[in-house]
Order: structure tokens, then sequence, then C-alpha cells
């Protein structure tokens, strides 16, 4: 069977700052809780230890990887957990030094001595853990996993060095690549949207694909909307101030609103310039990252770290090109992101613990290009052209956040990348793609090796760039 992936494995509900050193750390934590039930030990265990090595380890504290794995071992759920909660949690397993194993029983467990950063790297990947469970009668049960970026953890029996996700399945139009993908637009005259659609036809209801879209859709509104309107500093040591709620504030003035969708109403009112519009979008990446900076619910798009992009384009849309856009432009424009995405993820990479921050801004940029230019009418060649643009001048962008925290340069890079996708794909659209040049696929290669002649302390260690150029003490 061909290799699947689903929109809703690109675009996950979950809990910031980072896809692949909170959420993935936390669905393996989950996982190993299903593997002690499966194994039928989970009673008989009085004690975890959990080891993280490289980059997990050299970021895992300024990516909370350590708070991710006791709220997983917790049994608490990453999508649906009230994020005022999470603090509460984590104060009283460090202050009892206790832990509720699955939200069922009572274990010992001492952050200082249970999670242990380990700098080496092991074999098959850059983020890799391993949970020891130790059982009563004095034996042990240990399992690796690996967080390969936007959430998804496999384990080490199922990795493959470059590629092969184990998400199988029987799409009508399987896709391994953007060669593939034009090939059945052309054939059955269809866009990327529609063909996207029909292979989720074949895993779930069509009811839920809408339900489920318009959810994904909702947070990051919701997202946007809570960054859009709170004050402070952000959370981590860098002192970082939020940016998002006074240029808000400079936007739309004094306008009336008591929800997200009614603020989205009031800013399609508001004055359109194209310093305003400049200013709009980089608001809205602004905000979704600094929520995802302070552990708040966001959406991987493809990743935590990018989360801000896409939902920053797709406002751009409603708010400033379409004002007649409702639910049927925004499950489009998600469906075509989800694909775009998944390509990358094919044929490339997602890791900024692998291939750098190219990884992360570059694809959510390329996805959003791709989805942006559908919507205004794009062929599918001129989608996946937008997508290679978009792709194309973020190639080589490398990871390198200062003290491990996902806000110098992250929050930023979120801004560039919507800002880039607005304008790859104007410029696919006013390009005739039989004149194109550089095929997508050729640059989804050329990412790859990219990410493989990198220097690994560009990629997510914290131990180049800007990571080293400036100091937590000079901030």
């Amino acid at each position: 069977m061909e290799e699947c992936i689903s929109v809703f494995d690109m675009l996950k509900i979950g809990v910031g700052p980072s896809s692949s050193h909170t959420l993935g750390p936390w669905r393996a934590a989950e996982r190993f809780l299903g593997e002690l039930r499966a194994n039928t030990i989970f009673e008989t265990v009085h004690h975890i230890k959990v080891d993280l090595f490289g980059s997990l380890s050299l970021t895992g504290k300024g990516h909370a990887t350590d708070l991710a794995i006791m709220l997983g071992l917790s049994g608490q759920d990453p999508e649906y957990i009230p994020v005022q909660n999470i603090a509460e949690i984590i104060t009283e397993i460090k202050a009892k030094k206790i832990l509720y194993l699955g939200n069922e029983k009572n274990i010992s467990f001492s952050l200082e001595d249970d999670i242990i950063f380990n700098k080496n790297f092991l074999p098959f990947h850059a983020n890799g853990m391993k949970f020891t469970a130790y059982l009563v009668d004095n034996t042990e049960y240990s399992s690796t996993y690996y967080s390969i970026g936007g959430g998804f953890v496999v384990v080490e029996e199922r990795v493959n060095a470059k590629k092969k996700l184990e998400i199988k399945c029987a799409f009508p139009f399987p896709i391994q690549n953007a060669e593939e993908l034009l090939n059945y637009t052309e054939v059955h005259n269809k866009s990327i949207s529609d063909i996207v659609y029909e292979n989720e036809k074949s895993m779930r209801p069509e009811a839920e694909i809408h339900s489920e879209l318009m959810r994904i859709w909702n947070t990051m509104l919701e997202c946007m909307y809570i960054g859009c309107h709170s004050e402070g500093i952000l959370p981590g040591g860098l002192h970082v101030r939020r940016r998002a709620f006074d240029m808000h504030q400079h936007l739309i003035g004094l306008a009336h609103y008591n929800s997200p969708q009614t603020w989205l109403e009031e800013i399609r009112l508001t004055e359109v310039k194209f310093r305003q519009i400049l200013k709009w979008v980089s608001c809205f990446a602004l905000a979704v990252n600094e929520v995802n900076a302070a552990l708040g619910r966001v959406v991987t798009a493809p990743t935590n770290g990018s989360a801000g992009v896409i939902p920053a384009v797709l406002m751009y849309y409603l708010v400033i090109e379409n004002h007649n856009a409702g639910e049927k432009e925004i499950k489009q424009f998600l469906m075509v992101a989800g694909e775009i995405g998944s390509i990358f993820k094919k044929g490339s990479t997602i890791s900024a613990a692998m291939g750098g921050c190219q990884a992360e801004i570059g694809v959510s940029s390329a996805m959003a290009a791709a989805a942006l230019c559908e919507l205004m009418g794009g062929t599918p060649a001129q989608v996946l052209m937008a997508a290679e643009i978009a792709m194309e001048h973020h190639l080589g962008l490398t990871c390198d956040p200062i003290g491990g925290l996902v806000q110098i340069p992250c929050i930023e890079r979120n801004t560039m990348g919507a800002l880039k996708a607005i304008n790859a794909a104007e410029l696919a659209l006013e390009t005739d793609p039989k004149n194109a040049k550089v095929p997508l696929d050729k640059v989804v290669d050329t990412m790859w090796q990219t990410a493989k002649d990198m220097n690994n302390k560009y990629k997510e260690t914290s131990e180049g760039g800007l990571a080293v150029a400036v100091n937590m003490a000079d901030c």
C-alpha cells in the first residue's frame, strides 16, 4: 500500500511551543502508557525514567520537553487539556515528587532525577528519547521513540533515514510527489483541493471532514484572537515582550466586537493600504507564535515553530482579498496546504532538528503560498509553482534559537514566511507554468540535500548562529 498522509496529520491541534520537542514527546509518553497497558504491566510500574538525546536534550528545556513528558505520562491530552491547568499540574508534580501515572495511579517521580538530558545523538534521528519503566518484580520495560517533526512519532524499528512514515492506507489518488499530484489534476480535470478531498473521503465521512477542518480553523482563529489581546512578557528568561497586542491596537483602534468571528468582521472594515496589509499579516503571525511560546494551544502547520504562517495568510485572504469567503474557501485552503506539506514530509523533512528552519518556516510558507494561489484562481500548475517559489527562497535557512526557546528568531520568522507566501502566490499567478525552470519536486530534493549538508550546530541545537552570538545574559 502507498504512503498516505492526511490533512489532519499535517495540521494537528496541540500545545506549544514545539511540535517536535513538545507535542512529539507528549505523544510518545502517551504511546508508552499504551504499551504498558497492552503488555498488562501498567499496574506493576512503580517508577519511570526518561532519557532524552540529541536535539531533544540540547534544546529540550527551552522547548518544554520535560514538561510535555510529565503531562503525557500523567494521561493529559495536548489537544484538549485546558491550558490554564498546565502550570498547576507541573507545580504539583515538582513539589510532591509524585506523578499520577496515566491519570490512574501515583508513582514517585523527580523532574531533576528522572528526566535525563544526554547530549549524544542516537543514530536514527536527532530527536530520540527512551522511556524505562521499573516494575515491582525488579524487571524493566523500555521503548525508544523518535520525534521526527510536526508531532509525528515513530519507534526505532520503523524509522528510515529519510522517510517511509508508518501511516499506510489506500487513497484513490496516492501521492508521493508533486508530479503525481499534477498528473491526477490533469487526467481527472480536478483542482488540487478536489483530489485531496477525494482522498480524505476514503478515510472518514464528509461530515467529519467538514467539522474537523472547521475545528482546525477555529483553533487558529482563536489563537490569533488571544495573541492579539494578550500583553506582557513571554516565559523562558529572554524577557521577550509581546508585540501583537500593541500592533493590533494601532491597527484596529476603538473597534467593537466580542468574539473571534465578530473581530474578523471588524477587521474587514479597517483601512487597507500596503503598509496596513504588511502590518496585519505580521500581526496575525506574531499573535499565533506568541501564544505558542507561552505554551498556548496552536495548530501545527506543519510544526508549532511555524504555526503562524498558514493562519496569517488565510486570515489575509478572508479580511483583505475576499470578504465573501467562508467555510468553503477555508476548507479548500487547509486541504491544499496539508497536501503540499505532506509532499515535503515524504520527500524531505519537516523537522528543524534534521533540516534547519527551512524545514519549518520554509515548508509552512510553501504550504500557504500554494493554498492562497488556488483560492486566487491559480491552476494546479501555478499552485505548485507558488509552493516552489516560496521554498526556493527559504533554502538553507538555519535553526538557531537563542536559549533553546521558540522565540528569537522564531516568532519574527513567521511574519517573514507569511509575507513571502503571499508574494510567491502572486508571482505564480502572473507566470505561465510552461516557462517555469524549477519544478517543485526538484526543490524538495534540493532541500533534503541541503539538510544533509548543513552543519548540525544549525539544526535546532542552539550551538551555532544567533544562539551563540547572543547570550541569555545579553537579553
